[in-house]
């Protein structure tokens, strides 16, 4: 089997326990930047997809005709158009990895970040200033996570430890799994009523999208800050960016945004009391290594004719 992993941009994959299991059955090649001409791509039975990096549109896929197998990583395909993999008889194999404890961290990274003023004092400090301003702990704060899956429960987990009082809202979340990880379930808009900070940790759903619109950011308290780690489309972003600049809430950290790369001078670019990454939440040492040996775990088993995980078509 010949093997291609796209798009390893952070030059990650090579050395990584999955990528040596590979080796021993298959030709390995690895992509570090875009792959150009789909001709690249020709002759290889397999294909390694980081999270959302490529696109396999009917297009792309039509033109790669020595294709078996995408072994997906990560917990998406919104990127793939699964009618046409089938058919054209390629598998979208499920590599996902497990969850991103990397993008859990992230987020109390942002909300000590702005609760603590973290850039802008780095910011004066180099300037040869030295104000020290008057900052506010996590601790004993109400931390209101808006999706407790993986992720989330993670959050759960490490709030506990600031001995934060934790409330929890997910579409089907019950009070015994909201216990479970040391949360109380709340109503949506009763959870942004009660918060200091409201961090994101839900999937991009069609029912999730601008789940948080200017009525329920309105919600929130004057001196709230809110995290997404998640995806930015799940926040209305002109709603954001107006309750910001009018004081409506305190502060946001955003790793996720409508559209990534964020376009030069956009309005959250200008904003204060916003910290601002480069959706890094993901891309860690732990993930790079999860995401290969999953990989490497689906297309071994590919090999032995043994069942893979798939992604279920969406109609």
């Amino acid at each position: 089997m010949r093997i291609a992993i796209l798009d390893d941009i952070h030059q990650a994959y090579e050395g990584t326990a999955g990528v040596r299991r590979l080796r021993e059955r298959a030709e390995v090649t690895i992509f570090d930047s875009p792959f150009g001409d789909p001709a690249a791509l020709r002759g290889f039975d397999a294909l390694i997809a980081n999270r959302e990096r490529t696109r396999f549109t009917r297009a792309l896929l039509a033109q790669l005709p020595d294709l078996r197998i995408i072994a997906q990583t990560g917990n998406h395909a919104y990127h793939i158009d699964l009618a046409a993999a089938a058919a054209c008889g390629i598998t979208v194999a499920k590599a996902s990895g497990g969850f991103s404890r990397g993008a859990a961290e992230l987020a109390f990274g942002l909300a000590i970040a702005l609760m603590r003023q973290i850039p802008t004092a780095d910011a004066a400090v180099r300037r040869g200033e030295w104000r020290t301003p008057h900052t506010r702990v996590l601790h004993a704060k109400t931390l209101g996570i808006i999706g407790l899956g993986r992720v989330g429960g993670h959050v759960a987990k490490i709030a506990n430890a600031f001995e934060m009082r934790v409330l929890a809202w997910s579409p089907r979340l019950t009070d015994k799994a909201a216990r479970s990880v040391g949360a109380a379930r709340r109503e949506l808009d009763d959870l942004l009523r009660e918060s200091d900070v409201v961090s994101i940790h839900a999937a991009l759903t069609p029912e999730s999208r601008g789940l948080l619109d200017a009525r329920r950011l309105g919600l929130m308290q004057p001196s709230a800050c809110l995290v997404n780690t998640a995806r930015g489309p799940i926040v209305d972003e002109a709603a954001l960016v107006a309750a910001l600049a009018e004081g409506r809430i305190a502060g946001a950290g955003l790793d996720v945004f409508d559209e990534e790369p964020l376009p030069a001078g956009h309005p959250l670019t200008k904003s204060p009391n916003v910290v601002l990454t480069p959706h890094l939440g993901w891309p860690t040492d732990e993930a790079y290594d999860h995401f290969a040996n999953a990989a490497a775990d689906v297309l071994l088993a590919y090999l032995d004719g043994r069942e893979v995980p798939q992604f279920a078509q969406h109609h």
